[in-house]
């Protein structure tokens, strides 16, 4: 099995939900950066689970621990390697699972995979907590490209029928999303959310939503065609994210409703004699390749699978049908924990390219 993105950059996430730490190797940072460690702590606490009941009640300082690749503070050409301890685990809750896997989650692929020799606690390899090292590896990256003129922002653009506001696409204005404990932009929007999760949380159940994300100051030509461009490696990296079933850049499938004349981003010069376009209805990707625009796309994300109502499975001891309560702590929503996730992806993305 394969946990590795990037090509000049390559980021290898290793470990298990349960498992004593999990954590990631980093090869290709340059020699002579100095990581803003409170920077990388304040990202990491946005994911982080336990904050409130919209998420699992599941309790991890997650703290990295870098344990190579520094010297003095600064990257030193080394790979880099930083550990992020299990600390609260309660394996029991999964005992259930082995003979009776989770629908629509990864329990059976990978007992058929593994040969029945799978870890199970906490979705073992394909929990969700292996998006920790990501947000760990995508906070450097973040700050590297700050130091290039390339910033990234995302929001909750939906939770189930609820929607946010969604970016302008031409003028992106992140409002200082990040600071707020629910990520969106309009706020009365967000509370409206909140009331479908909580209303799925004392159902027993889970809801799923869109995250809408945007990178500014990518300058224009990057990306490969025809199958190495910016969507081709940022579908694949953001698919490496659990949960995440599609994508869509700039107008995505609504594109398909509008004509050529409408749908046509026009160019023209700006003020400072910038070719920008007038609309972006591309996402900031032609041919593969940036245009200059704010690349902008959305994530679907799927309900959380681990829901405590009973369900409908099968026994692969007993090679019978049988029925399902899953135990534990679990999200009813995953999207919220989810956004920064997709920025880090997008950073280890974006500044692969950059290198």
């Amino acid at each position: 099995m394969s946990s590795v993105i990037g090509n000049k950059i390559k980021v290898s996430v290793f470990g298990q939900s349960h498992s004593e730490a999990i954590g990631c190797v980093i090869d290709g940072l340059p020699a002579g950066f100095k990581p803003d460690m409170d920077a990388v702590n304040t990202f990491m606490q946005r994911r982080a689970p336990g904050k409130n009941k919209y998420s699992t009640s599941r309790s991890e300082a997650d703290t990295p621990e870098i344990v190579s690749g520094l010297a003095d503070g600064f990257t030193c050409g080394a790979p880099l390697c930083a550990i992020i301890r299990n600390t609260n685990t309660r394996s029991a809750d999964y005992s259930d699972l082995k003979a009776k896997p989770r629908p629509s989650h990864a329990d059976y692929p990978y007992y058929v995979k593994t040969n029945g020799f799978n870890d199970i606690r906490g979705g073992g390899h394909s929990s969700g907590r292996l998006t920790a090292p990501l947000c760990f590896a995508g906070a450097l990256m973040l700050q590297l490209l700050n130091m290039r003129g390339v910033s990234i922002s995302a929001h909750i653009y939906s939770i189930q029928n609820e929607k946010d506001t969604p970016f302008d696409a031409v003028n992106i204005s992140n409002a200082n999303i990040a600071a707020k404990d629910f990520p969106v932009i309009d706020d009365e929007s967000g509370i409206r959310m909140k009331n479908v999760i909580e209303n799925a949380r004392m159902n027993l159940d889970s809801v799923g939503g869109i995250i809408e994300c945007a990178v500014c100051g990518m300058p224009a030509g990057i990306g490969e065609p025809m199958f190495d461009g910016i969507e081709n490696r940022l579908a694949s990296n953001i698919f490496g994210i659990p949960a995440v079933k599609g994508i869509e850049f700039g107008k995505g499938f609504a594109i398909t409703e509008m004509t050529g004349s409408t749908a046509n981003d026009a160019f023209s010069y700006n003020e400072s004699g910038n070719i920008i376009t007038k609309t972006n209805n591309n996402g900031g990707i032609l041919g593969g390749m940036t245009t200059g625009m704010p690349i902008i796309f959305r994530a679907a994300i799927k309900p959380t699978p681990s829901i405590a109502s009973k369900q409908e499975t099968v026994n692969l001891k007993t090679k019978t049908n049988d029925s399902l309560e899953i135990h534990g702590r679990h999200d009813p929503c995953i999207v919220p924990r989810a956004v920064p996730v997709i920025e880090a992806v997008t950073a280890i993305t974006m500044l692969d390219f950059l290198m």
